[in-house]
């Protein structure tokens, strides 16, 4: 028990339970309109919070060197899931996009096991230095970030390819390949964005925010109501009124929203801080840990995870053109805080098989 983190571990497990009574707060009213029984997402979400800290225990027990001689089966079986929300009965289309796949009577993002997969796949890749390397990486992320993109989730593709740049240069990677990737992905991007309108709606809604909050889109106006209204000490858990079918998403992309709204720049100001340290341990896990393959693991998912939540919070407070990414463990669905949980219990695991 001496070896078990506590601080990332006390932190993350604060962050879901907070989650969970967020989940309950800001989905109560439209649960009862809609499916007449107000805690059916919270339970929901409790029964995702289970699932989610028993694949932390189990994570925090399995030797995370084995992943090593697995990573390869994982990488193929995500690539997997990843073509299956295109076929017919077992993909699910939702709001125009098929991000689903409906198995079993269980629904599953795959975009969500890709995170993971490749964290765990490059970190093996990369713990051998090997010559030429960059060519067959730029493939296999071209093949993953299509699968991805063509779902359509630009904002999910973000996070897997800065994921991949992270492992790809911690890994010692080299920066002529970063001067020359960067300027092509920045092109690709712009393109991506013109060729769909409702991205290059928001894009230009987010270019002329300043000018006049009339020209944003309606989420963007509710989310900062929201965040105007919560000012510094928010109005008090249980008074929002976006909450009342007036922000969309309400649980999922925008429940910061909700939590600001609530709980005020004080309270907002808080809850990034605890995010601040799960990176923070993450990181510093990653540097005390002694063979490579570990050190580019714990250092991949932590990654992943800070991105998402800069991402999202970036979009909540209009730093960044409006996404649909979830913020970890706070928002409402549970392939992501099942694979969340499930990674910090790896990390979990690689502080204790380094512990000084």
């Amino acid at each position: 028990m001496k070896r078990v983190d506590f601080i990332l571990l006390g932190t993350v497990i604060v962050l879901t339970l907070f989650g969970l009574l967020m989940v309950y707060d800001a989905s109560s009213f439209v649960a009862y309109r809609d499916l007449n029984d107000k805690y059916h997402l919270v339970k929901d979400q409790l029964k995702w919070v289970f699932l989610g800290f028993t694949g932390l225990t189990f994570a925090s027990f399995f030797n995370y060197k084995k992943f090593y001689n697995l990573s390869l089966p994982i990488l193929i079986g995500s690539i997997v899931l990843l073509g299956l929300v295109f076929i017919p009965g077992l993909g699910v289309e939702a709001l125009g996009a098929s991000r689903w796949i409906h198995i079993a009577g269980i629904t599953i993002q795959p975009t969500e096991f890709a995170k993971l997969a490749l964290a765990i796949y490059l970190s093996a890749w990369f713990s051998e230095r090997e010559n030429g390397r960059f060519m067959a990486f730029s493939l296999l992320m071209g093949l993953v970030l299509l699968l991805v993109m063509l779902q359509p989730d630009m904002g999910t593709a973000s996070i897997i390819l800065f994921e991949a740049l992270i492992v790809y240069f911690l890994s010692g990677g080299n920066l002529i390949h970063f001067f020359f990737a960067v300027p092509a992905l920045a092109v690709l991007g712009f393109i991506l964005i013109k060729l769909e309108p409702y991205r290059w709606s928001r894009l230009t809604a987010f270019m002329n925010l300043g000018d006049s909050l009339h020209a944003s889109s309606y989420h963007v106006k509710q989310i900062l109501i929201a965040l105007g209204s919560g000012g510094v000490m928010g109005l008090g858990i249980g008074n929002s009124l976006q909450k009342y079918a007036y922000l969309p998403e309400n649980t999922t992309d925008s429940i910061f929203a909700i939590i600001g709204e609530e709980f005020g720049f004080i309270g907002s100001v808080i809850l990034i801080l605890l995010f601040m340290v799960v990176i923070w341990r993450g990181f510093v896990i990653a540097m005390r840990t002694k063979d490579t393959f570990g050190r580019l693991l714990a250092a991949s998912i932590t990654s992943y995870i800070g991105i998402q939540m800069l991402i999202n919070l970036g979009a909540m407070t209009a730093l960044l053109p409006l996404t649909g990414v979830p913020l970890p463990f706070i928002s409402y669905g549970g392939s992501a805080l099942i694979i969340n949980l499930f990674s910090i219990g790896i990390i979990l695991n690689i502080s204790k098989q380094n512990h000084k």
